[in-house]
């Protein structure tokens, strides 16, 4: 079977944790979901890998990019489109049928973060994963700072759920403790956790496509480590669904 490609360093963190992820289970075609999943950034590689994934998104145009892609690609078999949202995921896929549900940049807008986190755990065999991407708020309060942005900073220093503009539309954001309580209430054990673009948002655009590859390295090297990991953009947390004689 062919291995996910790893991305450049914006995502090369998440996708070295999936390889691994599904390295686990020797080359097995898995059964995947992909909540938020959009045009298939996630999605599309995966299924070029021999998984089947089905991409549950609200935008109409994101899935029908999702199709085209999928379709010039070559994997228009093994990739599924379902509108909805993350609330509505325990009506759209069966309860207990995917081996790895993907949940990235969601939880900052469901209206339900519990059920949502809930509904991961349904979705998952016994032993099946979540990875779960989350918007870092060290992060948002640094990067305001930095930027002078004093009372939108001291906003988001008081109030995980502060709004850093107007027209900001996350709804809330998270620390490493506050991820992993929410997926551990749904009884998901996390069982690792890393800092995604831990500097890949900061260096200049001149010094990244100086040494993109050392650029990648450093963030593959960092993303596991505080405090750096804990002032990354995102937080990626890769939750396990325990088996039967657990839950």
């Amino acid at each position: 079977m062919a291995t996910a490609r790893i991305a450049g360093p914006r995502t090369a963190v998440i996708w070295s944790v999936l390889r691994g992820e599904l390295a686990g289970h020797d080359g097995r075609p898995l059964s995947v979901v992909d909540v938020g999943g959009g045009t298939g950034g996630f999605a599309v590689p995966l299924a070029e890998a021999g998984h089947t994934v089905t991409v549950v998104d609200p935008s109409p145009d994101a899935l029908a990019s999702l199709l085209r892609r999928a379709t010039d690609a070559g994997v228009a078999d093994r990739v599924r489109a379902l509108q909805g949202d993350a609330d509505s995921l325990g009506d759209l896929v069966p309860p207990a049928g995917a081996d790895l549900v993907l949940c990235h940049a969601v939880f900052e807008y469901v209206d339900d973060p519990d059920a949502v986190a809930r509904a991961l755990h349904d979705a998952l065999r016994p032993g099946g994963a979540a990875s779960v991407l989350v918007a870092n708020r060290a992060a948002a309060v640094l990067s305001r700072a930095i930027a002078g942005q004093w009372q939108a900073a001291t906003a988001l220093l008081a109030d995980t759920q502060a709004r850093a503009a107007a027209r900001d539309t996350v709804r809330r954001r998270f620390d490493l403790l506050g991820a992993e309580a929410l997926l551990a209430e749904a009884g998901l054990h996390v069982e690792q956790a890393h800092g995604v673009r831990v500097v890949a948002d900061l260096v200049p655009g001149v010094v990244a496509d100086a040494d993109p590859e050392s650029l990648l390295a450093f963030e593959l090297a960092a993303s596991a480590v505080p405090p750096y990991r804990d002032v990354a953009t995102q937080l990626h947390l890769l939750a396990r669904r325990r088996g039967s004689s657990d839950d």
